[in-house]
């Protein structure tokens, strides 16, 4: 018996299917995020701080910002995980990258949230 080409060797944690739903359940929470805000800026008047201000300081709007904001950070360390493991081979490389952004994504959602509460 003649066996052409390699084993194919399965690596990586398996994350396929539940990646693949994520980015496209945090794409939607991202889209519908951007209807609510194009209908809110739409709307008659003058655009300026007092209505930016306006628009963000309503309890609701913070919630789904707040929303955005987790949903986008999810949406980029999937996609940069997935970057990095599929391209950074050194396991010591990879996981410095894994931690910088991390540590990057946790501060500017902090960051982003700490500026929602603030209005």
């Amino acid at each position: 018996m003649t066996t052409f080409g390699s084993k194919r060797v399965v690596t990586g944690a398996s994350y396929g299917l539940r990646d693949w739903l994520a980015q496209r359940v945090t794409a939607l929470l991202m889209a519908l995020f951007t209807i609510v805000l194009l209908v809110q800026i739409l709307l008659p008047g003058p655009l300026g701080y007092d209505r930016w201000a306006g628009i963000f300081s309503q309890q609701w709007m913070k919630v789904i910002t707040f929303a955005l904001i987790v949903s986008l950070a999810y949406h980029a360390w999937v996609g940069m995980r997935d970057i990095w493991m599929d391209y950074v081979k050194p396991v010591g490389v990879r996981l410095a990258l894994h931690i910088f952004t991390l540590v990057w994504l946790v501060g500017c959602a902090g960051w982003a949230i700490q500026v929602l509460w603030r209005l």
